[in-house]
């Protein structure tokens, strides 16, 4: 920075100023009406040259401004030592490492003849120049992830119908190494974006702290330049390996532009390659990209020491967080609303939570053996997953009481307790299931259990055969008749022969059915 114009006594005032008054730099600066910056070079100019305040009284202006302002005899540049650029380079990859620091290491390893600070930013600069535009981004080791899907894709022929499948080409590359990876995929959908990035994250060997992928629909639900909305299973991913997801901003192409310049490189020199080579399933365009892309990692660099590979084991493989034991287990999110039977539907299987949440909403977690079922981030219940259309799974403890008691029963219990009161109360217990779904008829036999605690075995059979024969196959008429006495009462004369149901009959299940 240049000496700004000001007498020798506004520099004794900013030293007066900051050693007597004890003011800010920037309150000096307002005080004296100068720059922050002078301020701050002027009493880093003191400081280097020794001068304690308050100021000897023997010293005079001129010879203060010599010891501020020392004549240096300038040197030409051919004269001075450069540094090695291409590990400045590389250094400013660190994390914390920058300019300003390998500047000052320079200087310091070169005091006499080496370049002033402002010349070495210049020099570098001109260097990064010379190099590609994809070398000119620097990001730290281990940093970013940067991830998307290749535009053109790879035909597969299926070996038994003959048909054309097209693969989709996955790319992710570290942002301070250029190191890339690439798979084959049938589709861009959710579980196969996850997958290739389980993949990927093995093949690397670690997780980048962040991962920037573009705002493809799987990962990211509502793209958005100030707060994305992740996709819960991507979200889940990144939990689980200790990552983060830092989605491009819509129409900001430099904020992928590394990813960009990979895909560019998969498709200049791998699927430029794989254009003639027919497929005929997936595994064998996989092998044959990996051979590739082996390859291209240990490829050489033409303007830089080393290759892909021998950087990414120098600077990100060291840089990268440890993977965890066990790999991401793919899992989808959805929310459902519990109904009043304390069941949700999930893939046209019903599944119980605890009664007390019915009518709220729920989160769903499935996975391809388990359904976890979460209520405002506590799991309430879970389940092993079925296949099985309009099939319920019920855990009893989920039930109220009173439907637990309904649980503990079935058709074939109800039958056997029949057959110990009479014949007359079997049939009418055969009446009473003979519906749609057996279980309309627990609540009235499980009237007639209670009824069965209240009268003896005798008067409950009497009762129930005086209701067949009047026809009124019912729990309140059983109850009726045993409160008003009629079982005790000679049978009508139209009840006389006892009512019978022939237990073999294509009407009739019989009691085998329900075991």
């Amino acid at each position: 920075m240049a000496r700004q114009r000001i007498s020798m006594r506004h520099i004794l005032d900013v030293l007066r100023l900051k050693h007597e008054a004890r003011l800010s730099h920037r309150q000096i600066a307002t005080s004296l009406g100068i720059s922050l910056g002078a301020v701050t070079a002027y009493l880093q100019r003191a400081a280097a040259a020794g001068l304690a305040w308050p100021l000897p009284a023997e010293s005079t202006e001129h010879e203060i401004e010599q010891r501020l302002f020392p004549r240096v005899a300038k040197r030409a540049d051919h004269e001075r030592v450069a540094p090695e650029w291409t590990l400045i380079h590389r250094e400013l990859g660190g994390k914390g490492v920058t300019l300003h620091l390998l500047g000052e290491e320079y200087r310091a390893a070169h005091p006499r003849n080496g370049y002033s600070y402002p010349q070495f930013c210049r020099h570098y600069r001109a260097w990064c120049s010379r190099l590609k535009l994809s070398m000119r981004q620097v990001h730290q080791a281990g940093e970013k992830l940067f991830v998307d899907y290749c535009g053109p894709m790879v035909p597969v022929v299926e070996g038994v119908t003959g048909a054309v499948r097209p693969a989709q080409i996955f790319v992710a590359v570290l942002g301070h190494s250029n190191y890339p990876y690439s798979e084959a995929t049938w589709t861009q959908t959710l579980p196969d974006w996850i997958g290739a990035h389980v993949r990927a994250f093995t093949f690397f060997g670690g997780v980048p702290q962040l991962i920037v992928p573009d705002n493809l629909k799987a990962g990211v639900t509502t793209a958005c330049r100030y707060k994305p909305e992740l996709n819960a299973t991507y979200a889940e991913l990144a939990a689980h390996y200790g990552t983060a997801i830092l989605p491009a901003r819509p129409y900001k192409p430099r904020d992928k532009a590394k990813v960009e310049a990979g895909v560019l490189l998969v498709e200049r020199w791998i699927l430029a390659r794989l254009r003639h080579h027919p497929f005929f399933s997936l595994p064998d365009l996989n092998s044959a990209i990996g051979a590739l892309l082996t390859d291209l990692n240990h490829r050489p660099f033409k303007k830089l020491p080393g290759s892909r590979h021998s950087q990414f084991l120098e600077a990100d493989k060291p840089a990268l967080t440890p993977l965890p034991p066990q790999p991401y287990e793919y899992a989808e999110w959805r929310k459902a609303r519990v109904h009043l039977d304390y069941h949700i539907e999930v893939a046209g299987h019903f599944y119980s939570v605890p009664h007390r949440l019915v009518r709220q909403q729920v989160d769903v977690r499935l996975t391809a053996t388990m359904v976890e079922i979460l209520c405002k981030g506590e799991r309430v219940a879970s389940h092993a997953r079925s296949a099985r259309k309009g099939g319920f799974t019920t855990v009893p403890a989920h039930m109220p009481l009173s439907h637990q008691r309904h649980f503990e029963w079935t058709p074939g219990r109800f039958l056997t307790w029949a057959v110990t009161i009479g014949p007359q109360t079997t049939v009418l217990v055969h009446h009473l299931l003979q519906r749609r779904y057996p279980e309309q008829g627990y609540r009235s036999c499980l009237g007639l259990l209670q009824l069965a605690k209240r009268y003896s075995p005798a008067r409950l059979e009497a009762a129930c055969q005086r209701a067949l024969a009047v026809g009124a196959f019912t729990r309140r008429s059983v109850a009726s008749i045993l409160e008003h006495g009629l079982d005790q009462l000679p049978s009508p004369a139209e009840a006389t022969a006892p009512a019978t149901v022939p237990f073999v009959h294509e009407n009739l299940r019989g009691p085998t059915y329900y075991h």
